[in-house]
């Protein structure tokens, strides 16, 4: 008796590989709310100005500028780690270790007396976490064949989330209850939950040395075999060149669409947690709604958005996921009017992360299907790094939006955003890419 398709699709996600992603994906998520999110949390509470922690969100475009240092990781030896765990084992262990180190110290800075320093260590955590998400993608692309890439963008995105659950509801929790009292400000409950953080980083260090090295391997030219000018152009150029040639006039549409498609929900989520605070939501109330609920839906949807790239394609999931990206920011409007309303919160919070699990999954599995193999992780990184830039730059002036307009308009403003991507979404799916 044949299984039936929805069944038989289901079990892509018993496959070891696919697995495996859920553990790094855990990896990857840990770092990302601890210099952004939570973070702006912490300042929050510390006193720090709206407009200056919109500012300090610039600290994850060290995202957007990943691809500046991607062609090492793609191509660049590591004495003793190569050899011994391979060339993305390696980079995934190096990255590892220095993201708990900067957590460390992010743990041990009060922003209140020095943030300069806070800032600082929260940007070695975000370069290394940049790195380490360039080792990690090209290894997601190099593991699999197609039609696998959408399972694997899901659990990379269950592992990612349950690890935002982690770094956020899991430091707010902490962090509350070490805090003798949310009415004052104190340093120490920060100081526990971000060296608590820290350690919640051996999960990626055992789990790098545990997996084995994709069986696709690309050679790696050396500068003593090549030359440098010939091992530059090699390594930096080339993988540039390539998505060009095959892409030719529509690689701008396309680098348009990256360029966008999540502006709506990066935008308007450097400013989610002020927004919270200022609603009257305790740190206990946002870790259980928005760190818990949504990320259970965030997974939910990811899931669906693999099994929908398997069953209608990824140009159909892209557009269902862009459009309800940008529909869901207007229940913010609706939030911010209800105030102190823990039900409307539960309910805004688990549309708003069904509806970005769903865009994560697709254009995860979109943008995989863009690379050549021979530049996995230059080539991604060049995909995420556009994804990042135009975003989280405006992002930073997210705070002064608020100051000068309010917070209606603000989520007004982000869900308008979204109409420019299914445009272009709509363009690049008349033709698909001739690569």
């Amino acid at each position: 008796m044949t299984a039936h398709p929805w069944l038989a699709a289901l079990k892509v996600y018993i496959h070891p590989r696919v697995v495996g992603m859920l553990f790094l994906g855990f990896s990857a998520g840990l770092p990302l709310l601890l210099v952004l999110g939570t973070l702006s949390f912490w300042l929050s509470e510390a006193g720090i100005a709206r407009a200056t922690i919109g500012h300090l969100s610039w600290v994850g475009l060290a995202y957007g500028f990943k691809f500046l240092w991607s062609p090492l990781v793609d191509r660049l030896t590591l004495p003793l780690l190569t050899r011994t765990l391979g060339k993305r084992r390696a980079w995934l262990l190096l990255s590892q270790v220095c993201i708990a180190a900067a957590l460390l110290g992010m743990a041990n800075t009060d922003p209140v007396m020095n943030l300069t320093h806070t800032v600082y260590f929260a940007l070695a955590v975000a370069f290394a976490s940049a790195t380490q998400d360039i080792a990690l993608d090209a290894y997601r692309i190099e593991a699999v064949e197609t039609e696998k890439q959408g399972a694997m963008a899901a659990t990379y995105q269950a592992g990612y989330r349950i690890a935002m659950i982690t770094a956020g509801a899991g430091a707010l929790w902490i962090a509350a209850a070490v805090d003798p009292s949310e009415a004052t400000y104190d340093f120490r409950p920060w100081q526990v939950a971000y060296t608590v953080m820290a350690a919640l980083m051996g999960v990626g260090m055992l789990t790098t040395l545990i997996i084995r090295e994709p069986a696709h391997a690309t050679p790696l030219p050396r500068i003593a075999e090549q030359g440098f000018g010939a091992w530059l152009a090699t390594s930096f150029v080339q993988p540039f060149v390539d998505f060009f040639a095959r892409y030719r006039w529509q690689a701008l549409l396309l680098l348009a669409l990256i360029a966008v498609y999540r502006i709506s929900d990066v935008v308007m989520g450097v400013m989610s947690n002020p927004f919270y605070q200022e609603l009257g939501f305790t740190k206990s109330e946002v870790a259980t709604v928005s760190k818990v609920y949504g990320v259970i839906m965030t997974i939910t949807g990811a899931a669906l958005g693999g099994l929908l790239v398997m069953r209608v394609g990824v140009m159909r999931t892209l557009m269902l996921g862009a459009l309800l990206s940008a529909a869901t920011n207007l229940l913010f409007v609706w939030l911010a009017g209800r105030g102190h309303d823990v039900s409307a919160l539960v309910f805004t919070v688990s549309a708003d992360n069904l509806s970005a699990g769903i865009a994560s999954s697709a254009f995860v599995a979109y943008l995989s299907s863009l690379v050549n193999q021979a530049y996995s992780a230059t080539q991604y990184a060049l995909f995420t790094s556009v994804m990042l830039l135009l975003p989280k730059f405006i992002a930073g002036f997210s705070g002064e939006f608020v100051d000068a307009f309010g917070w209606a308009s603000f989520f007004t403003s982000t869900a308008a955003l979204g109409i420019p991507v299914l445009v272009l979404v709509w363009l690049a799916g008349r033709k698909p890419p001739a690569g």
